[in-house]
């Protein structure tokens, strides 16, 4: 995979792409019209999703011209797909709008007809795509390559495109989940540990890179452990290592951050339940399955530091 020295940036690449009337225009796509449609879902919230009234054109390295939608009265896109929590690291839209309507025409169930006008691409190549055209429509270094990640996860997770043997794929999920997995419980050890908590909260134990004299050193050690720990855990993802580098290292370093988003999160859900349906129902059937999930975690969470306390 290209490494971010690569690119030369050129916003040239995007070009208004026409309707399914009009034909493509080589001039720079200024503006991308876009209409907003509300999806119901059964037993939960609306989804907001986008129609795009013209296509969008970019001009790949690799692949030459590539159009979204194929079809501009059945293409809908929920922009950028970034869960509500992390919309402060990377907005659902901004300067990366056009590369994420380009990936969502790229990106498609295997049985699915694609969605774009052009190549045929897998969904691993329509990644770089993306990370190619982030950088192009002006997205800053860090930004795309965390947006990249986040869709390599999502990549190997539906494992399309990640190799051909499916043994292989599976490998790559399942390294994948372990990491993560892996990464979270020892961002739960060492919470215990900076707190002086380790041995009395449930199933904890000291880590040994955690030391010093002060919690200001303890602290410190505790980050480069955040850091050290994915990147080794990354070299197992073979092909997809920064990926599970930059990953590793994004859950590692805001893992309490991430922790009191969902508990904020969970609080605001059962308020809002409770301010908008006074009915007799019971709350939990207010709430609805998505929010269920999010009031269960904080659940956990309480009811962990409840034990703690009592501990």
């Amino acid at each position: 995979m290209q490494g971010p020295e690569a690119i030369d940036v050129q916003p040239s690449r995007f070009f208004d792409g026409g309707t399914d009337t009009e034909p493509t225009r080589t001039l720079p796509a200024a503006a991308y019209e876009l209409t907003r449609v509300v999806v119901a879902r059964t037993g939960d919230v609306p989804r907001e999703l986008f129609r795009v009234r013209r296509r969008i054109g970019y001009d790949d390295r690799h692949h030459g011209e590539l159009l979204v939608p194929r079809d501009c009265t059945t293409f809908l896109s929920d922009l950028t797909s970034v869960p509500a929590l992390f919309t402060w690291l990377v907005p659902k839209s901004g300067d990366h709008l056009p590369a994420a309507i380009i990936h969502d025409g790229l990106v498609r169930s295997e049985s699915a007809e694609p969605d774009h006008i052009g190549p045929d691409l897998d969904r691993v190549e329509a990644d770089r795509v993306f990370r190619d055209a982030m950088a192009d429509a002006g997205t800053g270094v860090v930004r795309r390559w965390i947006v990249w990640a986040a869709v390599s996860l999502a990549t190997i997770w539906a494992r399309q495109g990640t190799a051909e043997n499916l043994r292989v794929r599976t490998y790559y999920r399942w390294v994948m989940v372990a990491t993560l997995a892996t990464i979270g419980w020892l961002g739960y050890q060492a919470t215990a540990d900076l707190v002086h908590r380790s041995g009395r909260w449930p199933c904890t134990y000291e880590l040994f890179w955690i030391v010093g004299p002060n919690a200001w050193i303890r602290l410190l050690t505790g980050a480069i452990g955040a850091i050290a720990v994915p990147l080794v855990l990354s070299l197992f993802w073979g092909r997809f290592r920064r990926a599970g580098a930059i990953a590793g290292v994004l859950l590692g370093a805001l893992f309490h951050v991430t922790v009191a988003l969902l508990a904020l999160s969970a609080v605001y859900v059962v308020l809002e339940a409770m301010a908008t349906d006074r009915s007799v129902r019971p709350l939990s059937r207010r709430i609805g399955a998505r929010s269920r999930g999010i009031l269960a975690a904080l659940a956990g969470i309480a009811g962990l530091v409840a034990l703690c306390t009592v501990i």
